[in-house]
């Protein structure tokens, strides 16, 4: 059976930062695209990054390019989200998503074959 377990969420002044993680199991984490995606309330979920299976390409959202960083440890079954100068728009329910051997399409939800309960992060003013 597959798991993916986000953590470090939390609360988070605006200009904080906070780092996630996404334990993954049930699947051969290395041949696997992970993807961060969030969803605040009354909106739909986007795409925030990405990163190929090899952990040799990178995709961002604009909004985030220069403040979030993706990144994984293939040895640890892990994907991290490094979210620095953290703004109230980023605020959000974030999730990671995994994609066997994907290369196309990965701003797009639909190409994640499994996902993440979720990890809630909160930016005050």
């Amino acid at each position: 059976q597959v798991h993916l377990v986000e953590s470090g969420g939390g609360l988070v002044q605006a200009g904080g930062s906070l780092r996630l993680s996404c334990a993954v199991s049930g699947l051969t984490f290395s041949r696997n695209t992970m993807g961060w995606f969030r969803q605040a309330p009354g909106k739909e979920r986007e795409f925030v990054a990405a990163i190929i299976w090899t952990g040799h390409s990178t995709y961002y959202a604009d909004s985030v390019k220069g403040r979030f960083t993706i990144s994984r440890d293939n040895a640890k079954d892990t994907v991290y989200l490094q979210m620095n100068t953290l703004k109230p728009e980023d605020m959000a329910v974030y999730y990671c998503a995994a994609a066997e051997y994907k290369i196309v399409g990965l701003l797009m939800s639909q190409t994640y074959e499994y996902w993440g309960q979720g990890t809630q992060v909160t930016v005050s003013s």
